[in-house]
């Protein structure tokens, strides 16, 4: 959960700073900046010596967790200001980390990177395609969601990737560079192809379709992350549907992003059910109880609007953060249905600090609903489970998630198969890991 600058530079490659993850608060306008700015800090070049003591100072005063930071800090024993967030950081925090600013615009407020446009998971030593960018060069190469990446210039994937050279046969995050993929659909059908690497546009629904379970006709649509594009992403999705009478929101990859847009979500699919009641209260630390605010569910860039008795959300335990929070937040109001694992387990959050050239992202404040229920540190549950077993394209009958959402929505309970199961992490067919970073490192 975080808030932004709207910074207009145009800066084109991440490079991900550290092997940790993000929770994401709203940004701008009304009620989703939790914090009333969250552009504050100096700017520009710093020594290494005032960039720490800069942060440790901020950290003291904004972090939530700011008890379990030492007493004593030798500020010396830490090269960089990385490695300080490191050495103190409370042992209960999975969510905090840095990015330089050229980083951070990039990919929340751009929203691109330099790749072939395509997310894989790793299953020993196979590699398969979990999502696609539209118009990236993956895209217009053919390959889809499923996909077995099979070879790489001509090197079988499993050999690279028993070598531990799978990712630098991909190459380096610069325009230009071309590699031969050699990959096969679920049918057999195997493909080869150069692809070169571009800016690539990341939309953040990636699919969008209308179903028929029964007699339900159902609004389905995958959102993957909650950037600065993500209103407008939304508002192309939801215009698509017409006399729906259920609708399903996958979520299963989405690492997070800003609280802003899940309120927008949130409020698109409930609509009058939910407008103008508690979307979520945002609790900060002792030191900073004069920050805390409500925020109330509103369209902020939606159009269209549905008043849903009922939302279904397709999760994994890569579901995080703003992912949870349309969760959490619709429960109080209507009858919110989990399908597919139990999530990630963030309900806390972030005011990116900016300070030198860096942009902070430290825990500052918790969030809990309009029944004030939060601390599911341990995610949240689902109703009717199901793996996330790739077996086509998004809106695939056979996909479990979606499958099993059918059959709630057919029948009105979990498949005999799948009620009172538990899939935990390790259960789930291997995906990305359940954080916005670690989504981003499995994009190429």
């Amino acid at each position: 959960m975080h808030k932004q600058a709207n910074t207009k530079c145009k800066l084109s490659r991440l490079v991900i700073a550290l092997s940790a993850s993000v929770v994401l608060a709203g940004c701008g306008g009304g009620g989703s900046d939790p914090a009333g700015g969250g552009d504050g800090g100096i700017g520009g070049f710093c020594s290494a010596a005032n960039e720490k003591e800069q942060f440790l100072t901020y950290m003291r005063d904004d972090y939530f967790w700011y008890e379990d930071i030492p007493t004593t800090v030798n500020l010396d024993n830490y090269s960089t200001v990385y490695d300080l967030l490191e050495g103190i950081r409370s042992e209960v925090d999975r969510f905090s980390f840095i990015l330089t600013e050229e980083e951070y615009q990039s990919r929340f407020v751009q929203a691109e990177f330099i790749g072939f446009g395509f997310s894989a998971r790793v299953i020993d030593t196979t590699v398969f395609i979990n999502y696609v960018f539209d118009g990236s060069p993956a895209d217009n190469a053919g390959l889809r969601r499923s996909d077995e990446l099979l070879a790489i210039d001509g090197v079988p994937v499993s050999t690279l990737l028993q070598q531990g050279e799978y990712s630098d046969a991909l190459g380096p995050s610069e325009e230009g560079i071309a590699v031969e993929l050699t990959w096969r659909r679920q049918d057999g059908t195997e493909f080869t192809d150069v692809l070169t690497k571009t800016v690539v546009d990341t939309n953040t629904v990636l699919a969008t379709d209308t179903l028929n379970f029964g007699n339900q006709r159902v609004g389905y649509y995958v959102l993957n992350s909650f950037i600065q594009r993500t209103g407008q992403d939304l508002n192309n999705a939801y215009n698509q549907f017409t006399d729906i009478d259920e609708l399903v929101i996958d979520v299963r990859y989405n690492g997070g992003g800003l609280t802003r847009f899940a309120n927008q979500a949130a409020t698109q699919a409930a609509g009058n059910n939910v407008l103008g009641e508690v979307f979520t209260r945002y609790l900060y630390n002792d030191k900073n109880t004069q920050n805390n605010n409500t925020e109330l569910f509103q369209l902020y860039e939606g159009v269209r609007q549905f008043n849903l008795n009922r939302v279904y959300v397709l999760t994994t335990a890569a579901s995080c953060s703003s992912s949870e929070l349309i969760i959490n937040s619709l429960k109080p109001f209507v009858d919110v249905v989990v399908i597919g694992g139990r999530t990630c387990g963030k309900p806390v959050g972030q005011v990116p600090r900016a300070i030198c050239d860096k942009r902070t992202f430290v825990v500052n404040f918790e969030t809990v609903n309009a029944n004030n229920q939060g601390r599911y540190f341990d995610g949240l549950p689902a109703q009717c489970t199901a793996p996330d077993t790739l077996v086509g394209d998004w809106g695939d009958p056979d996909d479990p998630l979606l499958a099993e959402a059918g059959y709630h929505i057919a029948n009105g309970s979990c498949s005999p198969t799948m009620q009172n199961q538990e899939i935990t992490l390790s259960q789930q067919e291997p995906g990305p890991a359940h954080t916005l970073v670690e989504q981003w490192r499995s994009e190429h």
